[in-house]
């Protein structure tokens, strides 16, 4: 008899609704102090958690969602890169 196996879910940081771990993608603050996106999942650090879209990048920056689950202040340039990198995803 063969046992399901689990699938992680995560929260988004913006909508705030549980999803899927390879549905999202995970904003990553490095040991460096340095906010990048970690499109690979799998990079050290504390991660945070959005779904591929804009909306939820926008009601995370609103809501200061971002800043409170990597637990430090984001530079609006970070938001700003972080935007540019969602566009080239949407493509």
């Amino acid at each position: 008899m063969k046992t399901k196996t689990k699938i992680p879910m995560r929260q988004c940081t913006g909508c705030r609704e549980m999803k899927n771990k390879k549905e999202m993608m995970r904003v990553l603050r490095t040991p460096e102090n340095e906010i990048v996106l970690d499109t690979t999942g799998r990079k050290n650090g504390r991660g945070a958690y959005l779904c591929r879209s804009m909306e939820c990048l926008e009601k995370a920056v609103k809501n200061h969602g971002l800043e409170r689950s990597l637990k430090t202040g984001i530079p609006q340039e970070v938001y700003e890169d972080l935007k540019k990198e969602f566009e080239k995803l949407d493509k």
